[in-house]
């Protein structure tokens, strides 16, 4: 990999540089898209990136089960570590869930960090029928559900049963457990009360380019009263890991019409960046778009971005293949050597 030699711009170095991506794929040809997406995780390997995840989408047309799809990472992967930002509990069962993360996680060997979010299902009322026939009214969509997740995959008892019945064995704890996996556990969280949960719970924070105006319409300001108020109430303090997620497409190697594909998208979206939208006051923060130098500037003024070490920029939801090709180049190449990143073996 030809990295280009620039001046970085942040006072502090960026210590592992990951992206995220949707994995959009056609009704038709499902398989296609897939393989994409894994494709483009491949592709992060070799640029050297230290992380990839994938998003996750029920009943529409991205990955909706994206543990499956890390499996197979694993097993097309070496080096790189796997990410889920982020997996919304509200759909899962606890233990099952627990189950299947450490099962990849064995099969990764020690790669995968699992990010997890609250909160009801996305149109609970019309899919709860399907969903949970028998309980829709009686489910518990708080925090309680990723505790009850957390202790599972750390080992928690599940059972008060265990020991040998016949021929088969069994155990009081999920199995396969995977040491280490509690300690790489995320929470995807937009507010104040999810950062300070998450901190007291020792798990690490996921913060995107959606937040909360709870005491701000500044973006960066709340991002950064956010990773702030996680450290204070977590276990390693100012130590503890936070990444950051904005979605950023450099040009540094893109054709004309790619730029005006880019800049088009990002104008389209930018009225929603201006003020506090819907009734939960949801803040977007605005998509980086330029030459890699310009968006290395523009982060170094990002009040939140100077707090952390760790990003997994989130690709755009609808562009091409070639299109991911690009931006995730021109990310590992030309942009995170300016933001002081060095791939895997070129470190200071």
């Amino acid at each position: 990999m030809t990295t280009h030699k620039q001046t970085p711009v942040s006072p502090k170095p960026l210590r592992k540089l990951g992206f995220l991506t949707i994995g959009l794929f056609d009704e038709a040809d499902p398989r296609r898209g897939h393989e994409s997406t894994l494709e483009i995780i491949e592709l992060g390997e070799r640029l050297g990136f230290d992380s990839a995840w994938v998003r996750h989408r029920h009943l529409q047309y991205g990955i909706s089960s994206p543990v499956a799809v890390l499996a197979a990472a694993t097993q097309r992967t070496s080096r790189i570590e796997l990410g889920t930002a982020v997996i919304p509990v509200g759909w899962e069962n606890p233990l099952r869930l627990a189950e299947d993360l450490a099962t990849v996680d064995i099969l990764s060997r020690g790669r995968l960090n699992p990010g997890v979010s609250v909160g009801p299902p996305n149109h609970y009322d019309q899919v709860k029928g399907a969903l949970y026939p028998d309980t829709a009214d009686a489910e518990d969509f708080s925090h309680e559900r990723v505790r009850r997740l957390l202790d599972f995959v750390r080992g928690e008892p599940a059972t008060d049963f265990s020991g040998v019945e016949g021929f088969e064995v069994f155990s009081d704890r999920v199995q396969p457990h995977a040491p280490g996996l509690g300690r790489r556990m995320w929470y995807g969280g937009g507010s104040l009360r999810s950062a300070r949960w998450a901190g007291d719970q020792g798990m690490n924070l996921l913060t995107s380019s959606v937040v909360k105006a709870e005491e701000s319409e500044d973006f960066a300001e709340i991002q950064l009263s956010h990773i702030r108020a996680f450290r204070a109430h977590h276990p390693d303090g100012d130590r503890a890991r936070v990444s950051q997620g904005l979605v950023v497409i450099p040009t540094d190697t893109a054709s004309p019409e790619q730029r005006a594909k880019y800049e088009r998208y990002a104008r389209k979206r930018m009225p929603r960046t201006a003020t506090p939208q819907g009734p939960a006051r949801m803040m977007f923060a605005p998509d980086l778009v330029g030459t890699s130098q310009e968006i290395a500037e523009r982060l170094a003024s990002h009040a939140a971005f100077r707090e952390v070490e760790e990003v997994a920029f989130a690709l755009p939801f609808t562009f091409e293949h070639e299109d991911y090709v690009q931006i995730l180049t021109d990310i590992a190449t030309r942009l995170g050597p300016v933001l002081g990143w060095q791939p895997p073996g070129r470190a200071a």
